[in-house]
């Protein structure tokens, strides 16, 4: 029985390949089946809780950065330098800064941003602070401790920034850059104002169509076209899955850019939309999934949007806005029926983890280099964590011989004359063994820390790897491993895995389980 339903899709999909397809795809499709039980590491969807694929009925999908996979540094190049624009025509900034220069390396996923004081730091799981950089140059850990270390940090507060999205990489970018410049200029910087001033920027870029004009008319440049997508999308219709696809973005430019990405990619399909039951723009997340509002219906010739509510969801019209309890009650669909596969953590993944039950799937871009990271320094990872283990080891006989020493200064100071001279002995013989070991524990230090900073800057030469900090998981990685039921470097890797996969997570173990 086990062995039919892992077979159902393979026979449901090869029905659709067959239907005025030709052998090579069939053989595709075969490919596709061996690639489920041995999966390449650039091609694999990590699992942090079980699901059954083949309890799911329908699958939402983000376009930004989910979908449609952006061309980063690129984006950021553009993204920066309109910024920079508007930064001199409204807000009076000097023609100086755009001789500046803004190394995209600055700024990982997953930093936050301390607005008023020109800071940037990374926290582990817990809320520890284990990194802070002051424009550009990092803090001692001196000044770290008596900033950061003596109050919780509480991300909710208007002064922080959390950096959670590839979209907000620029700003971190630009406010590292700019904090060294206000600082060589001004004697009393305004950090606060500046990362405003950025920020206003970029939104007033976006806003008026600056940024997005320039993508449609050079998509090439700014988005990866991903040659596995439309197979992607086309191997769930045909296992009888339902797709919606819900953005944030506004119908025109959606519009382009999944022609850009699906039209023309299969004969069956005759536009992206085809793909597609359900078809959501400007939905306005996290909103869609907290308030309620309406379904409103778009002219797909101008982009407006046409009386006042949908009361039905139809395949062949596009909606703008709406929420997530009227969409159940239209699809008749809910819970762990849905899958939702978007790249925003906030906006697509703790939400509507919060709101409904709905499975989640996130897409990190970054994954790919990050694993490749790993693998370079596979050996260096596992030395490290060898000498670790040692050094635990050595730090417990550091303190056995330290307690031996108390011990014996004790008796010292109470025993009689006659065991003074072998107590002194023993005394003595311990210091040294003591001292042997610290020297030992010094140099295995040495050798940890070189170890770790060779390896922590092989990811990002100042933060790391984006989920860890330190020996910690990272505060990013960890809400990745509460809220994404699977996640993945790009969407299209669903190909590689049958449509009733049951994903199963790893085996979850307490410290003293190890």
């Amino acid at each position: 029985m086990h062995k039919n339903r892992e077979f159902a899709p393979g026979f449901a999909t090869l029905l659709g390949y067959m239907i005025g397809d030709t052998k090579a795809q069939i053989d595709i499709l075969l490919s596709d089946v061996r690639r489920d039980i041995d999966v390449s590491t650039q091609r694999r969807i990590y699992c942090n809780r079980n699901i059954k694929m083949q309890g799911i009925e329908l699958i939402g999908w983000d376009m930004d950065y989910t979908l449609a996979l952006y061309h980063q540094e690129r984006l950021e190049n553009l993204s920066i330098n309109l910024t920079l624009q508007k930064l001199i025509a409204n807000h009076g900034y000097p023609e100086e800064i755009l001789e500046l220069k803004f190394n995209p390396d600055l700024a990982i996923r997953g930093i936050v941003i301390d607005c008023p004081n020109g800071n940037v730091f990374k926290m582990d799981r817990h809320g520890y602070i284990g990194r802070v950089f002051h424009g550009t140059s990092e803090l001692s850990s001196e000044l770290r401790d008596k900033q950061y270390r003596s109050k919780k940090i509480r991300l909710s507060s208007d002064r922080y920034r959390w950096i959670d999205t590839l979209f907000g990489l620029p700003d971190a970018v630009m406010y590292m850059t700019m904090v060294d410049w206000v600082d060589g200029r001004e004697k009393t910087p305004d950090y606060l104002k500046l990362f405003w001033d950025i920020r206003k920027s970029i939104d007033e870029a976006h806003r008026d169509d600056t940024l997005k004009t320039v993508i449609k008319r050079e998509m090439p440049d700014y988005v990866h076209k991903d040659p596995g997508l439309a197979e992607m999308l086309h191997k769930f219709r045909s296992s009888g899955k339902k797709q919606f696809l819900l953005t944030n973005s506004y119908w025109l430019y959606t519009n382009e850019v999944m022609k850009y990405l699906l039209d023309g990619e299969r004969k069956a399909y005759g536009s992206w939309r085809n793909y597609f039951d359900f078809i959501i723009v400007g939905g306005s997340k996290p909103g869609f999934f907290n308030d309620r509002k309406p379904f409103l219906e778009v002219d797909t010739e101008t982009g407006e949007t046409i009386g006042e509510g949908a009361k039905e969801l139809r395949g062949d019209k596009v909606y703008q806005g709406g929420n997530i309890r009227d969409f159940e009650v239209m699809t008749k669909v809910r819970g762990e029926q849905v899958l939702y596969v978007g790249d925003h953590i906030y906006g697509d993944m703790i939400r509507l983890k919060k709101s409904r039950g709905w499975r989640t799937a996130m897409v990190l871009q970054e994954l790919d280099d990050e694993n490749s990271t790993s693998d370079r320094f596979a050996s260096k990872i596992k030395d490290l964590r060898a000498i670790d283990r040692r050094r635990r080891n050595l730090e417990s006989e550091i303190d056995y011989q330290v307690l031996l020493l108390k011990q014996i200064q004790r008796l010292l100071d109470t025993s009689e004359e006659s065991l003074l001279e072998r107590l002194a002995l023993a005394k003595e013989e311990a210091r040294l063994e003591l001292d042997g070991l610290r020297s030992r524990s010094k140099v295995m230090l040495q050798e940890v820390i070189g170890l770790e900073k060779s390896i922590d800057r092989a990811y990002n030469l100042r933060w790391g790897a984006m989920f860890r900090e330190g020996n910690e998981t990272s505060r990013f990685g960890n809400q990745v491993a509460d809220y994404a039921d699977l996640y993945t470097s790009k969407a299209s890797n669903f190909l590689s895995y049958s449509p009733l996969r049951y994903f199963r997570a790893p085996r979850k173990v307490m410290p003293h389980e190890l």
